[in-house]
């Protein structure tokens, strides 16, 4: 069995942080494996929200009234918080959105509709989640751009050479994932910044798997745009961040209109723009969730994500060593140093069965194609199992996984 005794993470007390653990399903206590999907939400957020709505629930920017004011602090408290959590250099480059999937469309459709035209090339990796494939096909659709994939080897790692020859003095952009939801891969994104910028070509990083696990840094990599989900890190859902270097948020048109992005609106002379990051933020936006986020980014950081991630580390090699016994079980995504996922399929299995099963016995994992139909195509399978795991998770959980796993197998073969 994989040693813990080393790590200074007290699970006990992390677990103690999430009422949800407490849970029966089926009769059985829960086994929470799904937090690639969505991680559950500690109390210190829970909480956000009962005292946000009981003492200062208000509209925030724009009202002079006290609760307006205190809403309005919370709000750009959580701004700065996220700044931190990403080390960016400035708070005007941190933009709420409702999550990573808008602030890829907010890039495609801001960036990409003024700066990308026919004939230009955007790479994209055969590891993304369709949030940073699709935005760019439907606008390569209505302009002309060519997409270039980045291929992956056998073990479900970019191949650096290949990305390397696609560059031509036609790419513009690069979109790839820091984490891979479905594989775990972690990619090099300093370095492929790096060789983008050799190019003259601007990186997109999709964060969403990479903030619950990867301690970032978007100044060291260089990234021009970032772009992650609260409820991929402990947060809410409904609420995201994508980060932007100020010059080239600066020169993007406004995406959406309405409240809050303007200056001043005419119907003679037109309108003019907030500066940045208001101009991104169309509406009233999530403010309960932003501050939550805040709520959950402390949190994280008062574990601090280099244990988070060694106590992970540790979770999915004993995963590893124990689905590997297994007969008949594949293991799909083999990266060195990946992330907390393992992803599988059973011979004469199907994973939607597995899935189903394994729900009667409280363990909760993902199946089918994790929003990565093209990356599963590559290796021949439209659907696979999907363990991930995260900071409340213990080794007795995954010896549970597995043993259920064994169960369900020998009821469906």
């Amino acid at each position: 069995m994989t040693d813990f005794s080393d790590l200074m993470l007290d699970v006990a007390k992390v677990r103690s942080d999430f009422p949800i653990l407490d849970r029966e399903v089926h009769g059985k206590p829960l086994v929470y494996l799904d937090n690639a999907a969505t991680c559950q939400t500690p109390r210190q957020v829970i909480e956000v929200f009962d005292d946000y709505y009981r003492r200062y629930n208000a509209n925030i920017h724009r009202g002079l009234h006290t609760l307006s004011d205190e809403a309005t602090a919370a709000f750009e408290r959580s701004r700065d918080k996220v700044r931190a959590f990403i080390n960016a250099r400035e708070i005007r480059e941190v933009i709420f959105t409702r999550g990573t999937t808008e602030a890829i469309n907010l890039v495609a459709n801001a960036w990409g509709r003024a700066n990308l035209k026919a004939g230009d090339e955007v790479l994209i990796s055969q590891l993304e989640h369709h949030s940073n494939i699709v935005p760019w096909q439907l606008l390569a659709g209505e302009i002309g751009f060519t997409i270039k994939v980045i291929p992956v080897d056998e073990r479900g790692v970019l191949d650096q050479a290949a990305y390397r020859d696609l560059f031509t003095e036609r790419t513009r952009l690069v979109a790839v994932n820091h984490v891979s939801n479905a594989f775990g891969t972690v990619n090099p994104v300093a370095e492929m910044a790096r060789v983008a910028h050799e190019h003259d070509a601007l990186i997109l990083v999709d964060g969403a798997q990479a903030a619950p696990h990867e301690q970032i840094d978007v100044v060291a990599m260089d990234a021009d745009f970032y772009a992650f989900s609260g409820h991929k890190v402990y947060g809410p859902t409904g609420v995201g961040v994508l980060y932007g270097k100020a010059a080239l948020l600066e020169a993007m048109p406004p995406w959406q209109g309405g409240g809050e992005m303007i200056k001043t609106v005419s119907f003679e002379a037109g309108s003019t723009f907030a500066d940045i990051p208001h101009k991104f933020e169309a509406g009233t936006p999530a403010i309960a969730e932003v501050i939550a986020l805040g709520a959950a980014l402390d949190w994280v950081s008062g574990i601090g994500l280099p244990l988070i991630r060694a106590w992970e580390q540790r979770l999915t090699e004993h995963a590893t060593q124990e689905l590997s016994r297994i007969d008949g079980l594949r293991l799909l995504g083999t990266a060195p140093g990946k992330a907390a996922v393992v992803s599988f399929v059973v011979d004469g299995a199907h994973s939607q069965d597995i899935g189903l099963l394994i729900d009667q016995l409280g363990v909760a994992i993902r199946t089918g194609h994790h929003c990565a139909q093209p990356l599963l195509a590559h290796f021949g399978v439209d659907a696979t199992c999907r363990a991930s795991f995260a900071a409340y998770n213990t080794p007795e959980e995954i010896d549970i996984f597995v043993e259920s796993l064994e169960r369900v197998i020998g009821m469906v073969r």
